[in-house]
């Protein structure tokens, strides 16, 4: 094999996750209509940061941060965090208020393998935002050794 053959198949090999996240709809997430009730969910003022590539699934960090200025008439009510692949898709749910200061929140999560992650903001006028990012995961957690 040459080694240019190799490398082609390679790159081939890390396009090809990436590539099959990016046909993916989260906002078609049964637990997100659930959330949401039919209401439309926008994206935009939902900032979700996680790294492109986590060597390891078992602790991959996360920030979510809302655009909002934390008053008591216009505030983040919650956030939610979903997975495609993990065994329990709603990762998360983050309920904040007025007093919160400012809507921002940083973790650790596992993630089983290669996927998209979704982030649910619910305002207190009663709409929904949301922001998705890829990740690509090369040693899987959350996985049924059965």
């Amino acid at each position: 094999m040459k080694r240019r053959d190799f490398l082609a198949g390679a790159a081939a090999a890390f396009a090809l996750p990436g590539a099959a996240l990016a046909q993916v709809d989260p906002l078609e997430d049964p637990l997100v209509r659930a959330l949401t009730n039919g209401a439309p969910v926008r994206k935009g003022k939902v900032t979700l940061v996680l790294p492109q590539l986590a060597d390891n699934g078992n602790s991959v960090p996360i920030r979510i941060a809302v655009d909002s200025p934390m008053t008591a008439a216009d505030h983040v009510k919650s956030i939610h965090l979903y997975s495609e692949r993990n065994p329990v898709p709603n990762m998360a749910n983050f309920y904040l208020g007025p007093r919160a200061g400012r809507a921002e929140i940083n973790s650790r999560v596992r993630l089983a393998g290669s996927q998209r992650v979704t982030a649910v903001a619910k305002l207190s006028d009663g709409s929904f935002w949301y922001d998705a990012a890829p990740i690509v995961v090369t040693l899987s957690a959350c996985l049924d050794e059965s």
